[in-house]
C-alpha cells in the first residue's frame, strides 16, 4: 500500500513540472505573438503599389503564362 506522504509527493511534483510547461509555452507563445506584431509594423512601412505598377505586374504574369504554355508545346 502506498502511504500518503509519496501520493502528496508524487502529486506535487507532478503539478509543478506542469507549471514549468505551461510556463514555458505562456513565453513561446508571447514571442510568437511579439514577431507577428513586429512583421506587421514592417509591412506597414510599404507603400501601396500603384495601379501602372499593378498593371505592369499583370502583363508580366500574361508573358511568363505564355512562355510557360510555348515550352510546354501547347499552341496558345
Amino acid at each position: 500500500m502506498i502511504d500518503p506522504f509519496t501520493t502528496v509527493t508524487l502529486s506535487l511534483s507532478g503539478l509543478a513540472g506542469l507549471g514549468m510547461i505551461v510556463a514555458g509555452g505562456l513565453a513561446g507563445w508571447r514571442g510568437w505573438l511579439q514577431l507577428k506584431r513586429s512583421e506587421l509594423d514592417r509591412s506597414g512601412d510599404l507603400p501601396a503599389p500603384t495601379a501602372g505598377a499593378r498593371i505592369e505586374i499583370a502583363d508580366l504574369r500574361e508573358r511568363i503564362r505564355k512562355l510557360e504554355a510555348i515550352a510546354a508545346g501547347v499552341d496558345i
